[in-house]
């Protein structure tokens, strides 16, 4: 669902990445991008002065022209069992976002939601923190607590062997240490809306950013608590009804689909070989109806390792679809191998 924009908004919007990029001569340029004349532009610049979004200094000639921030605040609320996401967006949040386009302040309402009730629910912090920067390209929000840690509230609660596990089970999503009062679709989903989407807890980042799953370790610096880090440009045109739909089959509207990056299950540069590694990626397979394996940075597999998804768990679950997906020759030869062995 494309959002339809007036010729105004695209010459404002195109003002407004000029000057993010710092390029100069913004008059110029988008009087020539957009066949208007240089008086036309200048009109868009008063106009965007007005809506506070950008600042005109200097007079007549000597005009410069640069961004300014709209919102720029942190604060820090006690953590209770009592702290309501919903008020804390009201009081906080909504108030500096109302002029942005619907589907950027509904992808902000859900994002920060989504983490805050995570803090107030499994934390068991004391205090939180949430903090607002927002431009005219760019809305930034920090949500962190002073709790356990998710990573390592994830591995006691589900009993994994290594903190880097519990990556792997946010990654395919409908992951949840409560499931009677949480679905556990709030991370995996928020992680997708957003542009730029980071965890910091311990010592391990987790980021979501240009289509793909990363995981960083600092062996250096321990971060307490958990830090969610939520960036998205508030002149793009992504609406949440799609990133849902993208993980919804076709005969179900609940979340049924999800992509899984292969390389997330190894530890360091091992290579991926043996059944429990297999095991591993495969916790939790059977809530999905679809699930697109993605194999990107993975030169080989082990026959044991593709045996034990594309013959025995498939064998098992002829109601969940596999995909393979950005797999070398190398990868599908051992994956056709273990699905013939399997007629």
């Amino acid at each position: 669902m494309k959002i339809r924009k007036t010729p105004a908004a695209e010459i404002r919007e195109f003002i407004l990445r000029n000057l993010a990029s710092r390029e100069k001569d913004v008059v110029s340029n988008t009087a020539e991008k957009f066949a208007v004349t240089q008086q036309t532009v200048l009109r868009h610049l008063q106009k965007l002065a007005e809506e506070n979004r950008i600042a005109i200094k200097g007079t007549a000639r000597a005009k410069t022209y640069e961004l300014k921030p709209i919102a720029d605040f942190a604060r820090q609320i006690p953590l209770t069992k009592n702290l309501k996401e919903d008020t804390l967006w009201r009081q906080h949040i909504r108030l500096h976002l109302q002029a942005v386009a619907t589907n950027i302040f509904e992808i902000c309402h859900y994002g920060f939601s989504e983490m805050v009730n995570n803090a107030v629910d499994h934390s068991n912090g004391s205090n939180l923190s949430i903090m607002l920067k927002y431009s005219p390209t760019l809305i930034e929000m920090h949500i962190a607590d002073d709790g356990v840690g998710i990573f390592q509230k994830i591995q006691t609660e589900l009993h994994l062997d290594d903190p880097i596990d519990t990556i792997l089970e946010l990654v395919k999503g409908r992951l949840t240490t409560d499931p009677e009062h949480h679905s556990g679709e709030g991370i995996f989903f928020t992680s997708r809306l957003f542009d730029d989407f980071a965890i910091r807890s311990g010592n391990l980042l987790f980021a979501h950013r240009d289509n793909k799953d990363w995981l960083l370790e600092d062996t250096e610096e321990q971060v307490k608590g958990t830090t969610v880090v939520l960036k998205i440009n508030p002149l793009v045109e992504r609406v949440a009804k799609e990133i849902f739909d993208l993980y919804s089959t076709a005969e179900e509207f609940s979340f049924s689909r999800t992509h899984i990056p292969v390389t997330l299950a190894r530890y360091g540069d091992e290579n991926l070989i043996s059944r429990s590694q297999a095991k591993r990626l495969l916790a939790r397979f059977e809530r999905f109806k679809e699930i697109i394996l993605d194999f990107t940075g993975i030169a080989m597999i082990g026959p044991a390792f593709a045996d034990e998804i594309f013959r025995v768990f498939a064998n098992a679950h002829p109601e969940i679809h596999l995909t393979p997906l950005h797999a070398n020759a190398e990868v599908m030869k051992m994956i056709s191998r273990a699905k013939s062995a399997g007629n």
